[in-house]
């Protein structure tokens, strides 16, 4: 016999379950009207604009330090280039585990129900976004920045290991911390036409990807077994610690003409840098807050990420 609270929870999971074909259909209708082709939507043949940014200047890991103070504004502006650069490389290395997450996702599920329609709709979004950050890559004239080979081998064993509840805490961690940066960066009329154009189209199409994984992840909450609630906790904070130091690769210190070390230890100690790691995943840990993610040990992996305060 269930208890009356187990009831309760199997008939609020009922609920969400049935409201997740409702979800769908409608993030596959808004991606029948807001879906971009970013080889046709933009303009790759434009030269870049002298004296503008590649990426928000307070948004630059240097940004505010007592290097950055020292730094001549092309030099500044240079930096930004490659930061771009090495977050669109990021940015590849995390879609491509996306996508393989998504697959395992929907591997037994019906193929013909909306949430797994949605799944394929989502991977073909994940595909053009690779093939555009690749090309904005070259198109800068910068090197491809790689992940380190142990940021590499930890992103394999994750996407092996991980649980369905803890895919979704990584695609929320992986998209919203750079959807908060690419919002402050479309609009903004100091970075280059073709910076912006691709992070708006990133931004209007992740916003779709950021609600399936939400309301997905609330429901594996509730749902998923609490060996898995609780794995998730752990293997979502150390994932966090992983994109915290990946986030930055110090490489791009090197290839702009400064002291890698010394950029490095001036980053680590930079409150404005702090500030905006946090506040850039605030609406994200906010979330996994009121739904059970942060707590135990997986909210001490995630405080010493630089995240969550």
């Amino acid at each position: 016999m269930r208890t009356a609270t187990e009831t309760e929870v199997l008939r609020d999971a009922l609920g969400l379950i049935k409201d997740r074909e409702q979800v769908a259909e409608r993030l596959l209708a808004a991606s029948a009207r807001h879906s971009f082709d970013p080889d046709r939507e933009l303009d790759w043949d434009a030269p870049f604009e002298d004296g503008k940014w590649f990426w928000p200047p307070e948004l630059v890991s240097l940004y505010d330090t007592p290097m950055w103070r020292r730094m001549g504004e092309e030099q500044r502006i240079l930096l930004s280039r490659h930061e771009a650069a090495a977050l669109a490389s990021l940015g590849i290395w995390f879609e491509i585990i996306l996508m393989q997450l998504l697959v395992r996702h929907i591997y037994d599920k019906a193929a013909t129900s909306a949430h797994v329609r949605y799944a394929l709709t989502e991977i073909e979004d994940e595909c053009r976004h690779s093939k555009m950050f690749a090309r904005l890559i070259a198109h800068g004239g910068t090197p491809w920045y790689p992940v380190s080979r142990l940021h590499q081998n930890l992103g394999r064993l994750f996407k092996t290991v991980s649980t369905t509840p803890g895919s979704f805490t990584a695609t929320l961690l992986g998209e919203e911390v750079l959807d908060w940066m690419q919002r402050l960066t479309f609009p903004d009329e100091r970075v280059q036409p073709l910076v912006r154009g691709v992070t708006r189209i990133h931004v209007v199409e992740e916003a779709r990807h950021v609600r399936y994984a939400r309301e997905e992840l609330r429901r594996q909450m509730l749902t998923a077994p609490r060996w898995s609630q609780e794995f998730t906790r752990v293997t979502s904070g150390e994932f966090a610690r992983v994109f915290s130091v990946a986030f930055v690769n110090p490489e791009v210190y090197t290839n702009v003409g400064l002291d890698r070390r010394e950029a490095v230890a001036q980053v680590k100690a930079s409150a404005h840098r702090r500030d905006i790691m946090r506040t850039g995943a605030k609406k994200l840990t906010d979330f996994l807050d009121d739904i059970g993610v942060l707590r135990g040990a997986g909210r001490q992996l995630w405080r010493s990420s630089g995240l969550l305060a």
